[in-house]
């Protein structure tokens, strides 16, 4: 069964995990794309899922997409 995270799990989750700051204030599903700030201060949006379990955890200047074949 899935965990379903908090706000404020997702905050401290991104707090202990990469050097990006979380923005968003609510939380409503794994679909919702959340507001980031990466180091370089440019601001982002993904979803928690890509965050956590494909380590995107940058902006896409800081951390390119992988390239598709």
């Amino acid at each position: 069964m899935n965990k379903q995270w908090t706000i404020g799990q997702i905050k401290e989750f991104v707090e202990k995990n990469s050097e990006s700051k979380l923005l968003t204030t609510e939380y409503y599903g794994f679909s919702q794309k959340l507001l980031f700030k990466c180091t370089c201060g440019s601001n982002f949006e993904k979803t928690f899922k890509k965050f956590k379990n494909n380590n995107q955890r940058k902006c896409d200047v800081c951390q390119p997409p992988k390239a598709t074949r």
